[in-house]
Parts: C-alpha cells; sequence; structure tokens
C-alpha cells in the first residue's frame, strides 16, 4: 500500500451530523425517534441498501428506504410525510451537528496531509461547512449536486482527485457507507476507510473506525 499523501472526506456521517429536530418537522415532536433508534434504522437501510447496490438492484434512494422504516416502525406510514422527511434529509442546511473535537482532529491531520471534501450533496455543501467552522480544513470541495455525478460513480473521484493533482494511490476516502463510499473509492484506484459511528459495519474484514480519533490511530499504523 503506498504511503498516502491525501485525504478526502465524506461530509454526512462523517464530519457533520444531522439535524433531526429540523429533519422531523413534518411529524409531530412526540414521534421524533431517539439518536438510538435512528441509528438502528441507520444500520438496517444500510445493509439492506449496500446488498442492494452491489447486486444491481436499488430501486429507491438511500433516504426514501430509511424513512419508510421510520414510519412503518410508527405505524404512520403515509407519502407525503415520507417525501418530506426525504426533502428535509437532502436540504445540505439540515446537516449541520459536529461531534466535539471535530476541528482540533481536522486541524492535526492536516499538518500531514493535503484534505478534501467528496459529497453527495445538493451543491451548497461548502456553505455548511464555513457555517460549522471547517471549511478552511480543506483545499477542496467536490460536490456532486456541481459535478453532475453522484456516488459511487467513478467520475466524482476523479474530478477530486484531478483538483488536488493527487495520485489515486497515495489517497484515502473516509465515507460511512460501504457500497458508495468504500466500493465508490476503491474503484477509482483509492484507498478507502468506512467511518463507522453507528457500528453497522462492526465485526467486518475491511478498514473501519468509529470516530476521527480512530482515524488518527489507523493511520499511524
Amino acid at each position: 500500500m503506498a504511503r498516502c499523501r491525501f485525504i478526502f472526506f465524506d461530509v454526512g456521517n462523517t464530519l457533520l451530523f444531522p439535524n433531526r429536530a429540523r429533519i422531523l418537522e413534518p411529524l409531530p415532536k412526540d414521534r421524533h425517534p431517539p439518536l438510538e433508534a435512528w441509528q438502528a434504522l441507520e444500520r438496517r437501510t444500510k445493509q439492506e441498501f449496500d446488498q442492494g447496490l452491489m447486486e444491481g438492484r436499488v430501486d429507491h434512494g438511500f433516504w426514501w428506504t430509511f424513512h419508510t422504516y421510520l414510519l412503518q416502525d410508527l405505524d404512520a406510514l403515509d407519502e407525503g410525510v415520507r417525501d418530506a422527511l426525504v426533502k428535509n434529509t437532502q436540504d445540505s442546511s439540515n446537516w449541520d451537528q459536529i461531534l466535539p473535537g471535530t476541528r482540533d482532529a481536522l486541524g492535526r491531520l492536516r499538518k500531514e496531509y493535503a484534505m478534501a471534501v467528496i459529497s453527495n450533496s445538493d451543491g451548497k455543501i461548502d456553505a455548511v461547512l464555513e457555517r460549522c467552522g471547517i471549511l478552511d480544513c480543506f483545499q477542496s470541495i467536490t460536490d456532486s449536486g456541481n459535478v453532475g455525478y453522484e456516488k459511487p460513480h467513478s467520475a466524482i473521484f476523479e474530478a477530486a482527485l484531478r483538483e488536488m493533482k493527487a495520485r489515486p494511490t497515495e489517497s484515502l476516502y473516509v465515507g460511512d457507507i460501504y457500497s458508495v463510499d468504500y466500493v465508490g473509492a476503491c474503484k477509482a484506484g483509492m484507498q478507502a476507510v468506512v467511518f463507522d459511528v453507528a457500528g453497522t459495519y462492526r465485526g467486518r474484514e475491511f478498514p473501519r473506525v468509529e470516530a476521527l480519533a480512530d482515524l488518527e490511530d489507523w493511520l499511524k499504523q
């Protein structure tokens, strides 16, 4: 494995996390699932989505499936409510929750690595990163809403690599969905690690971390 010189990060569920209160506004507050239930839905959806994408049979987007399960668990499946939840989740401005220590960890990493972002978003993820105080940690932002390709398509990874003048073999991608982030990056010739806060992939053989501190330790190995 070539020495890593560049780190490319996903944003959602990697650097920033959902503002669940805003996303769930279409539901009465007493029906909002707690974090533990949200993460359980995330694990279930990722496992099903991964299998479908790897087998070439994904009928719906990740968040359509996630919110279908959420509403089914509440015995409140309604297409209009589901559509509103999906729309809220796909609005990058609703991904503004940042874990304590994120900026400090990124500050340490950028002393050793050139860093950038590759995100499936709505063309506005740079504004959210700026609002959360970490935009300046990255030398480039590649947003599918601007590029016209979404992960796992190799074109979005290749666009980011060109922007950074980075060789794929010297580049690491860090993202939270195996079939989208890990497989997509590897197909583009990059190294990859899954950022697995929800614990979806515990026990799997591919590289995974559950926090930026874990990533720092993994990079030192």
